[in-house]
């Protein structure tokens, strides 16, 4: 009897100690799989973002240029003296555009 009372103590004093173990190594694989996102994030959130697309009056036209080129690969038909000071004032300055959509649909606008 005190044979089969020691064994069944020492099982459950097993069996406690492997759950609270295991408990143990997913709270700390959790912790590490956090804090990979977490830097990962902060990285990407660090990286600034490169417009597409700028648009800007180059040599009296309304030219647009690729990202980190110096040269236009486009040219739009639009009479800059006929837009309003402050269009004329963005133009000079530079339009910045993060997709080719946001840029279709400022050429549509200024061409109408």
């Amino acid at each position: 009897m005190r044979k089969s009372m020691k064994k069944r103590i020492f099982l459950t004093l097993f069996a406690g100690l492997s759950a609270s173990g295991t408990i143990m190594l997913c709270s700390m694989g959790n912790t590490n799989r956090v804090r990979r996102i977490e830097a990962k994030v902060a990285e990407a959130e660090t990286e600034p973002v490169k417009p597409m697309f700028h648009v800007e009056e180059y040599c009296g036209r309304v030219a647009v240029f690729s990202s980190g080129r110096s040269e236009p690969f486009r040219y739009i038909d639009a009479d800059i003296g006929l837009m309003p000071e402050y269009d004329r004032e963005c133009l000079r300055r530079g339009i910045d555009f993060m997709t080719e959509d946001e840029l279709r649909s400022y050429i549509a606008d200024i061409t109408s």
